[in-house]
């Protein structure tokens, strides 16, 4: 059967909305050391009706090779009849990966993470719809009765062992797998994070005191009383840490991995070997071509670092939400991937033509008669 030109780009643009759908849907973040324990920290006043709370968890930002802690905040649902369902960290078997949140009719899975404030690894137990409005339960929200009249009290009995871990799977991890109701769910409509919470995250980013290296898990800012706002009085500190914070590498069937380069400084710096003056010309000459190339070679990686800090200040400049950042350096990784693979192959070659050289150079043995003799 022939395919005419137009439907054949039909086809094409299916199959990229398809692959690029998939890849927002589980977006691969290549690192191997696991999130901190969730703070404790208490929820700040619901700001007014219509808000849904969003729990903080921790992010990670490939210039600093580091998370940090996004606070827990209340957002205002896009439409009438969404809920939030939270982002988390899974453990991928050599990798975590992270699947970012989303907004749908129906809560879905989360990892098994509890977060706390109505979720607690399954579902949401902190309100629901009902004719166009939000129901909010105090039992598990921080709501003014005085302010907002649409409430109720159901006490939650929760069976799930109440830890802080922060990950689905590995070592240390959330054991747990997602219902037939919550794989139905991942199925449904869904609209990715609205603009006031990219704008949170990409204020989180930046505050140097919510890096886990710098707080130890124990961020000073824990939640907002919206997103955003770090510096309102209602904003709350974490009360604790939610456990002792030592990055150390998830480690696959007892063997250690250590991450993948992703820009061309994480790369092994280029050896220099030492110059023989006083070897013979065509031994120079090749000094000298081996240092020429070895020139080249840092030259291609300042150069793709500075391409690379361009798509950073694009994204800055977009205030491109974690999806669209993760997706950039999944690329960044595989150019300096192909950029380490292309000067490793340099070396080889080079150190072949040199080899053919070396052995000439070599003064032929003398053949020997069993007594010792030439």
């Amino acid at each position: 059967m022939r395919i005419t030109p137009s439907l054949r780009s039909l086809l094409l643009a299916f199959v990229m909305l398809v692959l690029s759908t998939a890849s927002v849907a589980q977006v691969n973040v290549v690192i191997r050391i696991g999130p901190p324990p969730l703070p404790i920290y208490e929820q700040p006043f619901c700001p007014g009706e219509g808000y849904l709370w969003v729990p903080g968890y921790w992010a990670y930002d490939y210039d600093f090779n580091d998370y940090y802690w996004v606070p827990g905040t209340w957002v205002l649902a896009p439409e009438p009849g969404l809920l939030w369902t939270p982002g988390y960290w899974a453990w991928g078997g050599d990798r975590f990966f992270f699947h970012e949140g989303y907004w749908g009719p129906r809560v879905g899975f989360y990892g098994g993470i509890v977060y706390g404030f109505g979720y607690f690894g399954e579902g949401y137990e902190g309100g629901r719809w009902d004719h166009g409005r939000f129901f909010y339960n105090r039992a598990v929200n921080n709501v003014n009765i005085t302010e907002i009249h649409n409430v109720y009290n159901t006490t939650v009995i929760n069976n799930v062992t109440v830890n802080r871990v922060s990950y689905n799977g590995g070592n240390g991890g959330i054991d747990r797998r997602p219902t037939r109701f919550e794989e139905e769910a991942e199925h449904e409509r869904h609209i990715p994070p609205v603009t006031v919470q990219t704008e949170h995250i990409q204020a989180a980013r930046t505050n140097r005191q919510l890096r886990a290296s710098v707080n130890r898990g124990r961020p000073e800012v824990a939640a907002t009383p919206r997103p955003g706002a770090f510096r309102d009085r209602a904003a709350v500190p974490a009360k604790e840490a939610g456990g002792a914070y030592n990055p150390e590498p998830n480690r696959g069937g007892g063997q250690r991995q250590d991450r993948p380069a992703v820009h061309p400084r994480d790369l092994p710096p280029i050896q220099h070997p030492n110059q023989n003056t006083a070897g013979s010309q065509p031994d120079q000459k090749r000094e000298r071509d081996q240092e020429k190339q070895l020139q080249r070679q840092e030259q291609d990686r300042q150069k793709l670092e500075q391409k690379q800090e361009r798509d950073h200040q694009h994204l800055e400049q977009q205030r491109a939400d974690d999806a669209r950042r993760q997706q950039v350096e999944q690329r960044h990784q595989q150019q300096t991937q192909q950029l380490e693979q292309k000067q490793e192959r340099q070396q080889q070659k080079m150190q072949e033509r040199q080899r053919p050289s070396e052995n000439h150079s070599k003064p032929a043995k003398e053949d020997r008669s069993p007594n010792g003799k030439p």
